[in-house]
């Protein structure tokens, strides 16, 4: 009996007793041997307007310095076109400039840090040459002005995946952005030339991004395509009561198909808390909560770096990526379980994609 009784208070001490903080060591060699695949950055945006990508700087989120000292393996730089494009004619001109500066002032000036990637194999096969991956993903449907002809182009462009809407509804798929206007023309999610859009993506090889999508739309998405679909940036609505992000419903329907959500770092999509500001446990939170409800094959990061105004406090830009990975180990995520959430998962949606193009 007196031993019984030493037992269960052994036991309750130890439960009440807090994780062992990983060592510094022990957080870059977990950090160090993973490949970090963030899909969505939008340092394009910078670079488009004259910065150097390859000098160190105190403003932005992003730079060759900070990427290598962040340890980060893949970048998805975003071809992001403004809806105030569409007006003036001139979304498809834009998403070319955006792309061209990604092609030619990102990896084509730094060949010795960069390395442009069309595939999963690809990803990895940059990793072991050291340098980073460098893809691009489209945001904005409206970019293609309605035509699969600049789809396929933007394909041939080296355009890996399209985030069908931004904040505005198009003339084929819903935004979350503004169904509450009335001005606006909706759909009710995806139109038929919709459906035709993520046939033809399936076909291709390309990626479907339902960040930013209206929630029927993304319904309408999930149903249509043959391929796993990714929220490229996206967070929890359970956490963080905004449109722009997936409830717990969307979590498990899109795990179910072998879907993704990328956690974005915007702290308006991570906590309505008016004080104190966003933070890395917000980012942990969502991450966790995402790998609760949708499994952790399910988990990734979608930063948008360089894409918001301000970034949560222990990640204010990419070089601080070790401070998540000291936090998921905190929070009792294996080795393992990183390596699922900062890009093996990425990788398997990839090459599912690639399946379903080549008829597998």
């Amino acid at each position: 009996m007196l031993l019984a009784r030493l037992s269960l208070g052994l036991a309750l001490l130890l439960a009440a007793s807090p994780a062992q903080k990983p060592s510094d060591e022990e957080v870059q060699r977990v950090h160090r041997a993973t490949l970090l695949i963030d899909t969505h950055n939008d340092a394009p945006l910078r670079v488009i307007r004259g910065v150097d990508f390859g000098l160190r700087s105190q403003e932005g989120h992003t730079d060759v310095p900070r990427l290598r000292e962040g340890g980060v393996g893949a970048v998805f730089f975003s071809a992001y076109v403004a809806p105030g494009y569409v007006p003036k004619g001139q979304s498809l001109r834009r998403a070319v400039e955006v792309i061209d500066a990604v092609r030619q002032d990102i990896i084509a000036r730094y060949p010795d840090d960069f390395v442009a990637a069309l595939t999963a194999d690809d990803i990895e096969r940059a990793r072991r040459q050291g340098k980073i991956a460098a893809l691009i993903g489209v945001e904005g449907g409206h970019a293609i002005e309605n035509s699969l002809r600049v789809l396929r182009t933007f394909h041939g462009l080296g355009a890996r995946y399209l985030t069908l809407t931004h904040f505005n509804t198009n003339d084929w798929a819903d935004s979350s952005g503004d169904l509450n206007n009335p001005k606006v023309p909706h759909h009710n999610g995806l139109t038929d030339f919709g459906r035709q859009v993520i046939a033809e993506m399936n076909r291709i090889g390309m990626m479907v991004d339902v960040s930013h999508v209206a929630d029927k739309t993304f319904w309408d998405v999930l149903e249509v395509s043959k391929a796993p679909i990714l929220a490229s940036h996206s967070s929890c609505r359970a956490l963080c009561a905004d449109a722009r992000n997936l409830t717990d419903e969307m979590l498990r329907a899109l795990a179910a198909k072998g879907g993704l959500i990328q956690i974005n770092f915007n702290p308006g999509f991570l906590t309505k808390r008016p004080a104190p500001p966003a933070s890395l446990d917000d980012v942990v939170a969502h991450i966790d909560h995402a790998a609760k409800v949708g499994g952790i094959d399910a988990v990734g990061i979608g930063s948008d770096f360089d894409g918001i105004d301000q970034a949560p406090v222990g990640l204010e830009d990419v070089s601080k990526f070790p401070n998540l990975t000291r936090a998921l180990l905190e929070k009792g995520y294996s080795a393992s379980d990183i390596a699922k959430i900062y890009g093996a998962n990425l990788l398997r949606l990839m090459r599912a994609v690639e399946a379903v193009a080549c008829g597998r």
